[in-house]
């Protein structure tokens, strides 16, 4: 999928996060975009197909993931 799928989508992170270490996401009708806030925009995107990135949402909520791999 080409970066130009997130063209004009508005990437938002959490208010609550630092200067370092924190990731932006946007959301479009098809795909959820991922990438590192430290590259300014110009770094690659990871996108995840609406099903999948609700199943993770989901894990999240759920605690399914051990607290240490939410700390890297």
């Amino acid at each position: 999928m080409s970066d130009s799928t997130f063209d004009g989508a508005f990437w938002f992170k959490a208010n609550g996060s630092g200067e370092g270490g924190c990731v932006e996401v946007a959301v479009t009708p098809e795909v959820i975009g991922v990438r590192d806030t430290k590259d300014k925009g110009d770094g690659p995107i990871l996108s995840f197909g609406r099903p999948a990135w609700t199943s993770f949402v989901q894990d999240l909520h759920r605690g399914e993931f051990a607290p240490e791999w939410l700390s890297l």
